[in-house]
């Protein structure tokens, strides 16, 4: 993967000011696209551009390519990074848990599923899905820590087996359906209840 620099990471370059209204086309555009089949090796900046309706000069000034436009659209689709008060790390842990594979989007639950056989595939897919989900770890991560530090977990815990614990369960029941007798409302907060009883200090 070439360059995934997205434009919230690019500098700006002096000269007429960026419409908002055409970065906004864009990136439904390329959810829309997403959502009705189109695989990522399949998905071209000439068929984003007409789906927005702007030229294909339009996307490039915005985005280095197709990585880092598609990077700045996923996470659109992943919605706003939850924040953790600081108060009770197991709230805070309930939260991150409850966020897991939960989005805003109706179109998410037609694009991450089918996500996971390119992530698979492909190393440039690969980092592009590890991109996204990274700052989402290190916030369970920081909780995680957080408790360790205030007596509340033991220290001797390995954190990233602790994260894959409490990531696991809601991963496969919102993206696959695992077992519909599940109460989504409640089962962050069980998830979370069951790990901390192998993880809390004694």
């Amino acid at each position: 993967m070439s360059d995934m620099t997205s434009t919230a990471d690019a500098p700006r370059s002096p000269g007429r000011p960026r419409s908002i209204r055409a970065d906004e086309a864009i990136i439904e555009a390329t959810l829309d696209l997403l959502a009705e089949g189109s695989t990522i090796e399949a998905l071209s900046i000439e068929a984003i551009a007409a789906r927005a309706g702007v030229g294909k000069a339009t996307i490039y000034r915005r985005w280095a390519g197709k990585d880092a436009l598609l990077l700045d659209a996923l996470r659109r689709l992943k919605g706003v990074l939850p924040q953790p008060e600081g108060h009770s790390v197991r709230d805070d842990l309930v939260l991150l848990v409850g966020a897991i594979g939960q989005n805003v989007d109706p179109r998410a639950a037609k694009i991450m599923p089918c996500l996971v056989p390119e992530v698979n595939r492909s190393p440039d897919h690969f980092r592009l899905y590890q991109n996204i989900i990274a700052p989402r770890r290190q916030l369970m991560r920081e909780v995680l820590r957080r408790g360790i530090s205030e007596g509340f977990i033991r220290p001797d815990i390995d954190l990233e087996v602790t994260m894959a614990l409490l990531t696991g369960p809601m991963l496969i029941q919102r993206v696959l359906q695992w077992n519909p007798e599940l109460d989504e409302r409640t089962l962050p907060g069980q998830v979370v209840d069951a790990v901390l009883a192998g993880i809390q200090a004694h």
